[in-house]
């Protein structure tokens, strides 16, 4: 899905990149071309990519931690050329389908860095196989049927994979130039309908009501 040339020459900054989602996003712009740090309380995951891929480089961090994160900003500025603020694009990602909260910071991050030339959007995730999609499934009293349930929540009947909502990120950053603001959903359709739908000619057997 990379060229290898699309994103070269800049830095990416990714956090929760060491598994995961995150990590398909890291895999996604190394393959691209850029520089990759990848900042994660994950330190055996993060440094795990760090050895696999060339280009990319760990940085413990903790991001619900305000230290952590006046850390990496001054760690991070012997990568940049420019300041912070002269970043291209900024991509939040959403870690439950159609987060009201983050699509609203989404817009309004959007509105007050347009001056600065910086481009603000969000991606919202459905069920993408991950490892902590399965370590959900296997606490459940049927792994399996609850893997399948998650397959068939999609019209298309699959869960994504880590590499396509990468994939994803790489457009909103490289190509979609004229895109801000925007909520990108990667869901396979699942917010078309969940479950089964029955037809307006389907026979109902209604419950008794009592009101």
């Amino acid at each position: 899905m990379a060229t290898g040339t699309r994103y070269a020459g800049k830095v990416v900054v990714v956090t929760g990149g060491g598994r995961g989602i995150g990590a398909g996003i890291v895999r996604a712009f190394v393959d691209s071309g850029a520089q990759v740090v990848i900042c994660d309380k994950d330190e055996s995951g993060g440094r795990a990519l760090e050895q696999e891929l060339p280009g990319a480089v760990f940085i413990l961090c903790d991001v619900t931690q305000e230290d952590d994160v006046k850390d990496i900003s001054f760690l991070l500025r012997p990568w940049f050329l420019r300041p912070f603020a002269d970043l291209a694009a900024w991509i939040v990602l959403s870690t439950t389908l159609a987060t009201g909260a983050v699509t609203a910071m989404t817009k309004a991050l959007a509105l007050d860095e347009s001056p600065h030339g910086v481009r603000v959007n969000c991606i919202s995730p459905g069920n993408i196989w991950t490892p902590l999609w399965e370590e959900l499934a296997a606490l459940t009293p049927d792994p399996r049927a609850t893997i399948l349930e998650g397959m068939l929540a999609q019209p298309l009947g699959r869960m994504g994979q880590p590499a396509e909502v990468g994939a994803a990120a790489v457009f909103l950053a490289s190509e979609a130039n004229f895109c801000t603001g925007i909520e990108l959903l990667v869901t396979g359709g699942a917010e078309l309908g969940y479950g089964r739908k029955a037809s307006q000619s389907t026979p109902v057997d209604a419950p008794d009501i009592p009101f």
